[in-house]
Order: structure tokens, then sequence, then C-alpha cells
């Protein structure tokens, strides 16, 4: 349950733009904030299907342009890489870039 949380956390971050404002605030509040779908619907006024529902559907459409886009891939990959070049690198200049690189993820 946990990788699966780590995984629409960081969908949620790379394509949340494309989300709708509605279904930004039902990921944000029940993967970020930790929010039950009973408090969500609770606060938001609305069934607690209704909040399952959207949050389902939200999670199909992050995985769908993962499928499309794959800036998640590409960020494990890019983050794997760097961490091997960080484990190899003999020479401190080198290590500092690796760690500027790192930085900006």
């Amino acid at each position: 349950m946990l990788e699966k949380t780590t995984r629409v956390n960081y969908l949620f971050d790379f394509y949340q733009s494309l989300l709708t404002p509605k279904q930004r605030r039902y990921m944000d509040m029940y993967y970020r904030e930790d929010y039950s779908l009973g408090e969500i619907s609770e606060l938001l006024q609305v069934s607690r299907q209704a909040v399952y529902d959207n949050i389902r559907r939200t999670e199909k459409m992050l995985e769908s342009y993962e499928n499309k886009l794959g800036l998640y891939d590409k960020f494990q990959k890019r983050t794997t890489i760097l961490d091997r070049m960080d484990e190899a690198a003999d020479y401190s200049e080198i290590k500092a870039f690796i760690h500027q690189l790192k930085e900006l993820e």
C-alpha cells in the first residue's frame, strides 16, 4: 500500500496541472493530507461513494498520463543513474556537479 501511495503522489506531482480543481482537491486531501473518504465526504458535503469514485477515476487518469508521457519513469531512471554516478565518482568536483543535478529534481 505504501508503494502505491508513493507512486500516486509522484504521479500527482507530475500531472496535477492536467487535472480539474475538484480532482486536485480530492487527491490532495486523500493522499497528501491523509483524510479518510468519510472525512472528505463530510467536509465537501458529498457521498462517500462519490469521493471514492472520483479518487479511483483520477488515479486511472494519472496512470494513463504516465503511460503516454512517462515523466515518472524518466525521473526514476535519472535518479538511479545519478545515484550510480555519485557512488562511482572519485573526484570531489564531479560529486559537486552530481549533487547539483540531484537538487534540480
